[in-house]
């Protein structure tokens, strides 16, 4: 019989099992256990692991320092995805395999977009109101 969990015990298990991924494939990253000269000559941080709510697909969005060379650094990833799955599932030893789907991190620069809009002086006008005429 399968274990039925509330709504909130879901969100909170999908967010451990995606923080645990999260950890494996720094990990991995950060001691260059894949053999790639692209992973090794850049450091990538692992920002965020999205699991689907079967927990069977890990979208893991990632970020080289200083964003260079996103869609190369992508595409090495992505060229060992068998190797991260493979990783994944015996080191968490999950009920399945979630399968890794490497996706770029755009939380950096839609940040820093809202950030230029904020500091646009036109804006900033607005922000502090203009004095009322009594």
């Amino acid at each position: 019989m399968a274990q039925q969990f509330t709504p909130e015990q879901h969100s909170v298990r999908l967010l451990k099992v995606g923080e645990q991924v999260r950890h494996v494939i720094s990990e991995i990253l950060t001691r260059q256990q894949v053999r790639d000269a692209t992973l090794s000559a850049h450091t990538v941080s692992v920002t965020e692991v999205r699991m689907t709510p079967d927990l069977r697909v890990a979208n893991v969005y990632v970020k080289p320092l200083l964003g260079e060379d996103e869609e190369i650094v992508l595409k090495a990833l992505r060229t060992h995805t068998a190797y991260f799955q493979r990783e994944v599932a015996q080191r968490l030893r999950l009920k399945f395999a979630a399968k890794v789907q490497f996706r770029a991190d755009e939380s950096f620069d839609e940040a820093s977009r809202i950030d230029a809009l904020l500091n646009d002086p036109r804006v900033k006008r607005d922000l502090e109101g203009e004095p009322s005429e009594d």
